[in-house]
């Protein structure tokens, strides 16, 4: 298969890490919950781990790479106080400031 598209993704967070098993058919993330979150690619779409906190979505269709990319981001978006969660490489999260004493 000669994979065309293309989408990163970062986790970003302590102990947020990733792997994949058959031959990128299946990922399998942690990401703080109290079990393993696993995702299987749809047929026309492969995943690779770089690092653990590293993940390439690849395949030949782009609209099923990006909706998979889509799908393993929406189980931990980043979230607008810290940071931490499932961003795409070339994301840029502006973060909010959190409450702030007067004086």
């Amino acid at each position: 298969m000669e994979a065309k598209f293309f989408r990163f993704l970062k986790l970003v967070g302590v102990g947020f890490k990733a792997r994949t098993e058959h031959e990128g058919r299946e990922l399998f993330l942690k990401l703080g919950y109290s079990h393993e979150v696993q995702f299987t690619a749809p047929p026309a779409v492969r995943v690779f781990c770089f690092k653990p906190n590293i993940i390439c979505c690849t395949g030949i269709d782009k609209h099923r790479v990006h909706h998979f990319a889509g799908a393993v981001r929406s189980s931990k978006p980043p979230e607008v106080y810290k940071g931490k969660g499932i961003l795409y490489i070339d994301e840029v999260i502006k973060l909010k400031p959190g409450k702030k004493t007067k004086k």
